[in-house]
């Protein structure tokens, strides 16, 4: 797996899920590869109440009950619909979920303003097509044909942003549980076998986008993804992606707990002051996510470790908070000027710590793009 950029949760976590698969004898549902219960544990992570041999670690950081729910609409004949403000971890989710339940998560279509119905059908190969003429080799499977063929999970990443066209499509496909081939004359439909279903993805700010319709609606079980707001579950999330980058980049830096304080408070202050805003001209564009938090940190990580003394300073952590969240101007740099001087300064005179040096970083980083 070095050589691989990002690899998927079943390669990841191959070997973890050997060892479950191993030791799994609960029932399992259609062609499933671990039960119900171990797909969660390998989700969420164990505990010492169920004594394994060996620990598996948290992956996502979330309520006990989303998980369930997830994974007992999966079990059923009904698509799951992950739904939530971007950066609560509905992607990531998603793949653990496919990973633990067929060992496939690559099995994705990306919704987009022109993604099609070939992407959720099937496509043909040109030059196989003129050669041999239309036939199953000449067929070109997207991923959710190929999910129906072999019983495993496709997932629809981002659906409300796919035209009604492609919704439509796949109403059917979670109707029928087969795509016709009209253009063959025989083996001209494929249906699904046991254990396929479809866990996609929506934005809840994309309302408006391309609203789903009450049929496709029906064809779903909504499970939506809170914000989180734990301020330890956040910090564990954000350390847990941020180790997972280190890791990648062979990098050995300690992340100071007293800087991701600051990063966490930063964001929960900004958000306050989001929430009170009379405007969208008196908010920040970013959505502010944990996500965002994640990239703040990598940012600042990466920039210290190849440009600085290869350590976390207050002042690369502000310079990148801004570098991040300034998209507009001059709207967001007038409103993080505001948050350091009216929230950041007089925290600094009066706790000290990293703080004053937080201020002077995001100060400079404010002028050098203003």
């Amino acid at each position: 797996m070095s050589d691989l950029l990002r690899a998927p949760a079943e390669l990841k976590y191959a070997e973890e899920l050997a060892w479950l698969e191993s030791i799994d004898d609960n029932p399992k549902p259609f062609s499933w590869r671990l039960s119900p219960k171990m797909v969660r544990l390998f989700v969420l992570g164990s505990e010492r109440s169920d004594g394994l041999d060996r620990e598996v670690a948290q992956k996502w950081f979330g309520d006990r009950s989303i998980v369930e729910r997830a994974i007992v609409t999966l079990a059923s004949d009904r698509g799951l619909l992950l739904i939530g403000d971007p950066g609560t971890g509905k992607s990531w989710l998603a793949e653990l979920l496919a990973a633990a339940v067929c060992r496939d998560s690559t099995l994705v279509v990306q919704g987009t303003a022109g993604t099609t119905e070939d992407h959720i059908k099937y496509s043909w190969n040109v030059s196989m097509v003129i050669a041999k003429g239309q036939s199953r080799e000449s067929m070109i499977p997207s991923p959710i044909m190929t999910a129906m063929e072999s019983g495993a999970i496709g997932r629809f990443e981002e659906l409300t942003r796919a035209t009604s066209d492609v919704q439509d499509a796949l109403i059917s496909i979670l109707s029928e549980k087969y795509i016709s081939v009209p253009e063959l004359d025989s083996d001209g439909i494929v249906f699904a076998k046991p254990g396929f279903s479809v866990i996609a993805t929506a934005n809840s700010r994309d309302r408006g986008v391309n609203d789903l319709s009450s049929a496709l609606k029906r064809r779903f079980n909504f499970v939506r993804i809170p914000v989180v707001t734990n301020k330890k579950s956040e910090a564990e999330i954000v350390r847990f992606r941020t180790e997972e980058l280190l890791r990648r980049h062979s990098i050995e830096l300690e992340v100071p707990p007293t800087l991701l304080d600051v990063l966490l408070q930063s964001f929960a202050d900004l958000r306050a002051s989001a929430a009170a805003a009379g405007s969208d001209d008196e908010k920040l564009e970013s959505a502010l996510s944990t996500a965002e938090q994640i990239g703040v940190l990598e940012d600042a990580v990466l920039h210290g470790n190849f440009f600085g003394e290869r350590t976390l300073t207050a002042r690369t952590l502000a310079s990148s908070l801004v570098g991040s969240l300034a998209r507009r101007e001059p709207e967001d740099l007038a409103i993080l000027n505001k948050y350091l001087h009216g929230v950041v300064e007089p925290r600094g005179k009066e706790q000290g710590g990293e703080w004053p040096e937080f201020l002077e970083g995001g100060r400079d980083a404010i002028a050098t793009l203003s």
